[in-house]
């Protein structure tokens, strides 16, 4: 496996802020499961979870610490829905399809607001999320949503916002009209996925941390999976590397490609700051979405630098604060405390994608920035499908999501130039 460090430069305001972070043991010998989990993520650990629950022997194994990929470094925001709008789905795959789909979301960000609660997880969540129209050609969607949301999937909790009631929510009058969203939110993902890799062990699953796995064989109605200091033995395998899985298994990398994403913290900027004065995340409508919120100690935590290779860049702060003195002129000089990144599993569909990929071995990942709360369900659906079956899952699994073009060879650059052309559009 040809590892790809998910580390920039740089510490996260999360880990820095982290009151606990329990460490766990690199695999040094030969071991046996049931169920081997690659990836400490949110849909490993939920997997593990409720796979030890049931009694399951479960190994879960990363190649670095877990969180340290995009479920403990990323934006923090639930969202609502998929990726892409409830009503496109529609126009793509017909009503029913769609309001699968939805409702499916929707189950999931239960799923996650439940599980933090029932195990004790306090992960700062707040209410509210504003999605943001950057081009005056975007409002009239943005009008319609709300009414769409309402009458044809059973969701109230959208409603439109001018240009005026969105500047004074955002404290900024680049945008030309939006939505806000009160029946989601957002975390500090990292306290959540700590509790949740608690969860974890102390349902039963054996964690190691450090491990990655150099080569996985598929044979005899067993899988084989081998890591620098000791072989794994497994009866079933789940991939939930995601953006990371390299070169581990050919199938998964050829749908799941990785985009690098960046995030800025600044200092606190005080209770009288018009910086969001409700608290809530924000999102905007270009390809290379701008995603920001207020911290729980009153920082702003803004995301929107994107790179397409695998290299870390060597100044992330610069970046960051150009694109929020764009939308707050007042803070082009503020301090930014905290700098960090990591890659983030995209398809080409901007679709989950969920597959059997060999005996024995299914892949879940390219949640394409709509990952934490879809992320964290896929792992309990995994552990629902070995445990008696899921409709949702297969809900998932029946997506067409095709390869990215060019093959091996030739589809780095391809995306490359893709996703550059989509972030010139933006700017035009």
């Amino acid at each position: 496996m040809t590892y790809q460090s998910p580390i920039a430069p740089g510490i996260s305001f999360y880990e820095a802020t982290l009151s606990e972070r329990p460490g766990y043991t690199q695999l040094q010998t030969d071991v046996q499961a049931d169920i081997l989990i690659i990836g400490g993520g949110f849909t490993g650990l939920q997997a593990a979870y409720h796979l030890a629950k049931a009694g399951k022997e479960v190994v879960v194994i990363d190649a670095v610490r877990f969180g340290d990929g995009a479920s403990g470094r990323n934006g923090g925001q639930l969202g609502t829905g998929q990726r892409s709008w409830a009503e496109e789905h529609e126009e793509k795959l017909g009503f029913d399809e769609a309001a699968k789909l939805f409702g499916l979301a929707e189950r999931a960000k239960s799923h996650l607001l439940d599980f933090a609660k029932t195990n004790g997880i306090d992960a700062d969540f707040r209410p509210g999320q504003i999605s943001a129209a950057h081009k005056p050609g975007y409002v009239n969607a943005y009008k319609a949503h709300g009414n769409i949301m309402a009458e044809r999937f059973g969701y109230p909790h959208i409603r439109f916002l001018d240009r005026d009631e969105l500047s004074a929510k955002l404290g900024s009058s680049r945008y030309h009209g939006g939505t806000i969203d009160t029946g989601t939110g957002h975390i500090n993902p990292l306290k959540y996925l700590v509790g949740l890799a608690k969860a974890a062990s102390a349902a039963g699953a054996k964690l190691y941390e450090n491990t990655p796995a150099v080569e996985i064989d598929s044979e005899r109605g067993h899988v084989l999976v081998k890591t620098p200091n000791g072989l794994i033995t497994a009866g079933k395998v789940l991939l939930a590397c995601n953006a990371y899985i390299g070169k581990l298994e050919p199938v998964t990398s050829a749908h799941v490609m990785p985009i690098r994403s960046f995030i800025g913290a600044t200092v606190p900027l005080g209770d009288g700051s018009p910086v969001i004065p409700g608290g809530e995340s924000v999102d905007d409508s270009r390809f290379v979405v701008r995603y920001f919120r207020k911290s729980a100690d009153g920082r702003l935590l803004f995301g929107g630098r994107e790179a397409y290779t695998s290299d870390n860049p060597t100044d992330i702060s610069s970046h960051i604060r150009r694109q929020i003195a764009e939308l707050y002129p007042e803070l082009n000089t503020v301090e930014i405390t905290h700098a960090w990144g990591g890659s983030v599993g995209i398809t080409i569909n901007r679709e989950p994608f969920v597959r059997q990929v060999m005996e024995n071995v299914t892949a879940i990942g390219g949640y394409s920035g709509h990952g934490v709360m879809l992320s964290n369900y896929c792992g309990k659906l995994y552990a629902d499908m070995l445990l008696g079956g899921s409709e949702d899952l297969e809900t998932l699994r029946s997506i067409n999501v095709p390869a990215f073009p060019g093959g091996q060879r030739f589809r780095t650059p391809l995306l490359f130039l893709a996703l550059t052309w989509y972030a010139l559009r933006d700017k035009l």
